[in-house]
């Protein structure tokens, strides 16, 4: 019992340690002073510990020792405001927070103190990261992800769970769950860009691009190499790593609805991912680093006429993969995976993977998809042909040419 004590003491110390460290590092990088450094946290999270352990033989020890912390900390608050003029209750809502912690480590609930000390060590640390965010969000993007919000939580478990069309293929609920799915793997690219500002290393506007469209990843750093015409390779390895995201993209949506499709598109796709992402790497290593001033995503994907868009699509391509699937079987829904693939691939991942195994078999479905993903990476590679010119195209036909050989060898390979 002692041992195990001694234990317990020595975790509230270190998480004490670990936020007030935090706390301190951060006072000296802002060349500020604050009523606690790293050792006034150690005994804080020990006053919480200690706080606990009296309350058991002394009934109100514990709301008598928070309510006492508490007023010391509002007095420091308050001392704080009107003699330093200093804003801001981040470290004193941390100290409050780090005696509770202190008090659950007594309770026998030390991993959930660790992870939430870690927890907050890292929203401590990111805090300039937070404030970039802020400066760079528009009321629009916060009105957005409110709409997401209710998208997820509000709209969605009002939709029947139940097919309500002719072809008994066209839920409701799954339809909107995939516009909820799709809207949000690409506002965590929106984000990012947002965060990383508008000036960006041409390879991080590829990654984070390609979570939102590689499409217009393809459209918008084609157009900038076209007007200066250098730094090709630049160019080139920010449109392939948009298009081997795209590769990553599809392998995770399929396994969001089918994780035995998934497991079998799981080679394919990550053969093709990377050898794009070596193909990249040479590209990298072989060429200057440049910088790019334009975004290649302006909508925020989370607008309501955004998503609204992407029902409709979802809508239109399970009713045309019932329609076409029972008038020309599985060469119906070849069809329609190469007309869906010329402007997206999210949408037939998604339609299929639900469809697969109930409605049409898991081999058209793969097939489909493939057939998806080649026509769309085509389409991208015209583009880069239009926009950018032969020496940007070249190199991106033997990207394409590469990345979609291994994916077609390994897809025979398997099946």
């Amino acid at each position: 019992m002692t041992y195990d004590i001694a234990i317990n003491i020595g975790i509230a110390i270190v998480l004490g340690l670990l936020i007030g460290l935090q706390r301190e590092i951060y006072y000296r990088r802002n060349n500020r002073r604050e009523f606690a450094g790293t050792r006034t946290f150690a005994l804080i999270s020990l006053l919480g510990f200690l706080s606990a352990w009296m309350g058991k033989t002394l009934p109100h020890f514990l709301p008598v020792m928070l309510l006492v912390f508490g007023l010391l900390v509002i007095t420091a608050y308050i001392y704080k405001i009107f003699y330093s003029k200093a804003k801001g209750a981040t470290s004193e809502i941390a100290a409050l927070i780090t005696f509770v912690l202190g008090v659950m480590v007594y309770e026998g609930l030390q991993k959930y103190a660790l992870f939430l000390a870690v927890i907050m060590v890292m929203l401590l640390e990111f805090k300039n990261k937070f404030v970039l965010f802020e400066e760079h969000v528009a009321p629009e993007d916060s009105e957005a992800a409110i709409l997401f919000l209710a998208m997820t939580f509000v709209i969605l478990p009002l939709l029947p769970d139940k097919t309500i069309d002719p072809f008994n293929v066209f839920n409701p609920y799954q339809t909107w769950l995939m516009v909820v799915l799709v809207a949000g793997i690409s506002f965590v690219g929106y984000v990012a860009i947002k965060i990383l500002g508008t000036k960006r290393g041409v390879y991080l506007t590829g990654i984070f691009g390609g979570l939102v469209s590689s499409t217009a990843v393809s459209i918008t750093l084609s157009k900038l190499f076209a007007l200066r015409q250098n730094y090709l390779k630049n160019y080139a390895g920010g449109i392939a790593i948009a298009s081997t995201f795209m590769y990553l993209r599809v392998l995770f949506e399929a396994s969001v609805f089918n994780f035995a499709l998934a497991r079998q598109l799981a080679l394919p796709y990550l053969g093709a991912a990377a050898t794009g992402l070596l193909y990249v790497f040479y590209l990298y290593k072989t060429s200057a680093s440049h910088k790019v001033e334009e975004s290649s995503v302006r909508n925020n994907p989370l607008e309501l006429s955004e998503a609204l868009k992407l029902g409709l699509l979802f809508g239109l391509i399970l009713g045309s993969i019932g329609f076409f699937q029972e008038r020309y079987g599985d060469a119906g829904v070849y069809i329609v995976s190469a007309l869906s693939g010329v402007t997206d691939v999210d949408a037939i991942t998604l339609s299929l993977s639900k469809l697969a195994g109930t409605k049409i078999t898991q081999q058209a479905a793969i097939y489909g998809i493939v057939i998806a993903s080649a026509v769309n990476s085509v389409v991208k590679l015209g583009i880069v042909f239009v926009l950018g010119g032969r020496k940007l195209g070249f190199l991106l036909a033997l990207f394409y040419l590469l990345s979609l050989g291994v994916m077609g060898g390994l897809l025979f390979m398997e099946l």
